[in-house]
């Protein structure tokens, strides 16, 4: 199954110029969706993970139930005052500005084995973020998986030496 029959496109989406990838047209048919996650799970088990991460907030919707499926935790990366309780916090640069991510402080045990995972890779940026905010929790960050990479942004080059696997890549 050609899983990109089933990504809708939507041009100047969330500001003119940009051209959005669409998963939910994927979400919204089944067999598209086993196929997917099926996918997802193959690439996710080679790296022998404890828990999956799903980063704010589409990946929750891919991590939370491959997390099940394969019987591992899931974490929230999420936005800045998002998390209740104690969190671990890392800030990192955007093009114009700053944000920060946070996970809660015992989401994770020192060399805990964490896939991180996102519905898209663009420029790298939040998920270089994360990559950071586990090493700084104690975690090994053993892999990174998405749906779909944007290639022709680069953002796999940020990650540095950690394996990272896409469903779909778009060249343009």
């Amino acid at each position: 199954m050609d899983l990109k029959d089933h990504i809708r496109t939507i041009p100047d989406f969330p500001k003119p110029g940009i051209l959005f990838y669409d998963i939910s047209t994927l979400l919204a048919h089944p067999d598209a969706w086993q196929v997917a996650m099926g996918r997802m799970a193959k690439t996710v088990t080679r790296h022998n993970p404890a828990v999956l991460a799903g980063i704010e907030s589409r990946g929750f919707l891919i991590a939370a139930p491959l997390a099940l499926k394969l019987g591992l935790g899931f974490i929230m990366v999420r936005k800045e005052n998002k998390l209740p309780g104690d969190t671990i916090s890392h800030e990192y640069d955007l093009e114009y500005g700053t944000d920060t991510i946070q996970i809660q402080h015992d989401a994770v045990q020192p060399g805990d084995r964490v896939v991180i995972v996102d519905d898209l890779l663009a420029t790298g940026g939040t998920m270089k973020a994360s990559q950071a905010l586990f090493k700084q929790a104690g975690a090994d960050v053993v892999g990174a998986a998405c749906i779909i990479e944007l290639t022709f942004l680069s953002g796999r080059k940020k990650l540095g030496d950690i394996p990272f696997d896409a469903l779909i890549a778009y060249d343009e």
